[in-house]
């Protein structure tokens, strides 16, 4: 059992983390910035200019939101997932569990790394929406927290995935076969309440509603959800998450097998 916090292991193991998203700058920063410049440039310029206005703004700005979080769930999920797998495939998993950190600072290390990615690439995203669409953001202090919320729970989210997965093909299996397609039936191109009965409520018990309207309020001031509802499960999933990964390291489980 180790006593106090080891801030020195946990800074060596986000730094190292850091350091690999900019070792892979093409596949962590430049194709996700250029695919979601795509969508910006065909949805947002090309089809929103012909579009009437989606809750008072323009198509384009109404669509920054879901494609932010769009890309940002897949990229925490696959960094944070690699982060750990890696060191169970290749067995320097033991080196981890023997040093002298715990819990606390393997998930800052790993999770914080995963997270701090995200954002950049939130950031870089945001500012290259600028040259496609004119948007504003109505809440941008909550919007910062929501990001960093979302960030966060998706990176422990990840976290989990990568402890659970036994080959790299099942890495993908989940952002790439469930979140993405959960994202794009969210509402991250069109208002939910368009939906006609029953497929609205079909709508709603998609999770990823709540989160593309909880960021759309933060941009646009308007949402389809009650947004203490979207803070409030996010904030309950990213609790999950801690305590089973608290368990997990807690009992060993795929750690040391």
């Amino acid at each position: 059992m180790h006593l106090g916090f080891n801030l020195r292991g946990a800074w060596a193991i986000y730094t190292t983390e850091l350091m690999r998203a900019f070792r892979t700058f093409f596949q962590s920063i430049f194709a996700p910035v250029l695919t979601t410049s795509l969508y910006f440039i065909v949805f947002g310029a090309a089809i929103g200019s012909r579009m009437s206005e989606v809750g008072g703004v323009s198509y384009g700005a109404f669509i920054i939101p879901g494609l932010l979080l769009l890309t940002l769930l897949g990229e925490t999920t696959s960094n944070a997932s690699f982060g750990i797998y890696m060191p169970r495939f290749t067995g320097t998993i033991y080196e981890l569990l023997s040093a002298p950190v715990g819990v606390a600072e393997t998930l800052i290390g790993f999770v914080g790394a995963a997270a701090t990615k995200s954002l950049i690439l939130a950031a870089i995203i945001l500012v290259t929406a600028s040259f496609f669409v004119d948007y504003q953001i109505a809440h941008p202090f909550y919007a910062v927290g929501f990001v960093l919320l979302v960030a966060a729970a998706f990176a422990l989210f990840g976290f989990l995935l990568g402890i659970w997965a036994d080959g790299f093909e099942k890495l993908q299996i989940v952002p790439m076969l469930i979140l993405q397609p959960l994202t794009f039936l969210g509402g991250t191109f069109y208002s939910i309440d368009m939906l006609p009965d029953p497929w609205r409520q079909v709508a709603l018990a998609n999770p990823i509603v709540y989160l593309v309207n909880g960021l759309r309020w933060t941009f646009t001031g308007r949402s389809d959800v009650n947004i203490w509802m979207s803070f409030g499960l996010t904030l309950g999933f990213l609790i999950a998450c801690v305590v089973a990964i608290a368990l997990i390291f807690r009992t060993g489980w795929r750690l040391r097998d």
